[in-house]
């Protein structure tokens, strides 16, 4: 069943960027935490708020507009979401894989970076599903 569902501009746009400010500040605990525990953020990168920030960003609009052409497309919007969302932030974390190889780099700080994927998806998909409801 498809949804029919209509949101505005507005609601849609202040939801993304309150997913990207609320993800960004859980992504900044990590990264203190991981430091605290021994993880260098100059051999881990994705750990300096540069890193982190940017990237948290990128991802949350890419997911929000995923999110809203699955809403318009799938037959069944919120089973397909309900599959996809903790199959893609599993397979985000391959992208973290190659970091622990960087010299100077801990399992402390990739095991972060892989938590920061799972922040950003715990905030971010009930914002997604207030403002681009399925």
């Amino acid at each position: 069943m498809t949804t029919r569902t209509r949101t505005s501009t507005g609601k849609v746009v202040l939801g993304v960027a309150a997913a990207i400010v609320l993800a960004a500040l859980g992504n900044a605990v990590v990264s203190y935490v991981a430091q605290t525990l021994g993880a260098d953020p100059n051999a881990v990168e994705g750990l300096k708020p540069q890193g982190y920030v940017v990237l948290t960003a990128v991802g949350v609009i890419i997911a929000a507009f995923a999110w809203a052409s699955i809403r318009k497309r799938a037959k069944d919007p919120a089973r397909t979401l309900a599959k996809l969302v903790p199959a893609v932030v599993a397979i985000s974390f391959l992208a973290d894989v190659p970091v622990y190889f960087l010299p100077g780099a801990s399992i402390i700080g990739v095991l972060a970076l892989m938590l920061m994927h799972i922040v950003v998806a715990l905030v971010a998909v009930p914002i997604f599903h207030r403002v681009l409801p399925v």
